[in-house]
Order: C-alpha cells, then structure tokens, then sequence
C-alpha cells in the first residue's frame, strides 16, 4: 500500500497536472471574540443612553438660565395699546405650571394690565417647555398682532380694537389666502 500511494504522489508531481491546492480554512469565532463583540455592542448602547440623558439635562439648564425656573419671557413692543415709541408696551410670556400665560402691560402703565391665557400643555416635562413672543402685521391693517411660540408651534392673536384677540378660522383663511 505504500508503494501504491508513493506511485500516485510521484505521478502527481510529475505530469504537473495537479499542482497542489491551498485551502483557506476559516477559523471558527471563539466564545471570546464573540463576548468581546458583545460587550462592545452593549458599551456603545450605553454611552448612547447617557449621551441622550445629558443633552436633555444640558438642554434643561440652558433653558434655565435663559427663560428662569418659570419659564419666563420679556419683551418690549410699540402696538397700539396707549403706548407710544418712548413708552412701549411690555409682554411677559411664561409658563405657569404648563398653563401659557402671557401678561401686558400697555405703554407701561400697570394699571391698565391685560392677560391673556393661552393653550394648556400636556406632556412629561412641558411644565419646563419656553414660550416666546413675537409680533408682526399679519392681516396688513398696520397695527403689530401678536404671534405665541410654544415649542414651535404658533397661536396667532390679532390686534382688534384696541386688544390681542384669537384669530378666527375665517381670519385665518383669509390670511392663508393673502400669502
């Protein structure tokens, strides 16, 4: 028998016909490479998870530092409410334990004070959500209407008669058509 196989090896090598072949053999994946890959998978979730909590926070004390505790917003504008260039009427915008509430003092006279409640906000941490104001002639009847920014959307107060009032859906048809 070992002469036989030492004939055929022979004959193999020297016809040249078949060269010998390398076979690539793939290791199998050890439990270790697979615990490594694993435990990496799970680090990276991790730091992920953190990351998103400490932007929330991070964003959190911004917005405490810029609006306060309360949520509070302060601005000056001339909108016809007894006020005049000199003597601007003034807007305080908060959020009132997730009630919107936005106070005006008309030409900065404390007596002649207006409130104006907004929409109520639902939610987990909307008790902390900031709500800007910004004004502009919306219906093009020259006096500035007020614009409410809650976490971007807006609610539109047009200036009527001497007050900021809610836009109708008729006005805001109106409006939508104008643009």
């Amino acid at each position: 028998m070992a002469v036989r196989s030492q004939e055929m090896r022979n004959t193999t090598t020297r016809t040249g016909s078949a060269a010998p072949r390398a076979s690539i053999t793939v290791p199998p994946i050890s439990f270790h490479t697979l615990a490594y890959v694993v435990t990496a998978v799970l680090a990276l979730l991790a730091i992920y998870a953190i990351m998103g909590n400490v932007m929330s926070w991070g964003q959190g004390k911004v917005d405490d530092f810029r609006y306060g505790a309360t949520r509070t917003y302060q601005v000056d504008a001339v909108v016809g409410h007894n006020d005049g260039a000199g003597t601007p009427s003034h807007f305080i915008a908060m959020n009132l334990n997730r009630q919107v509430m936005v106070i005006e003092i008309p030409g900065g006279d404390a007596s002649k004070i207006r409130t104006l409640t907004g929409p109520y906000l639902f939610g987990a941490g909307e008790d902390k959500t900031p709500v800007l104001l910004r004004f502009d002639d919306l219906n093009r009847d020259g006096s500035q209407d007020l614009i409410v920014n809650v976490k971007n959307e807006e609610i539109v107060y047009l200036n009527k008669e001497g007050q900021f009032q809610p836009i109708t859906p008729e006005e805001r048809a109106r409006l939508v058509q104008k643009q």
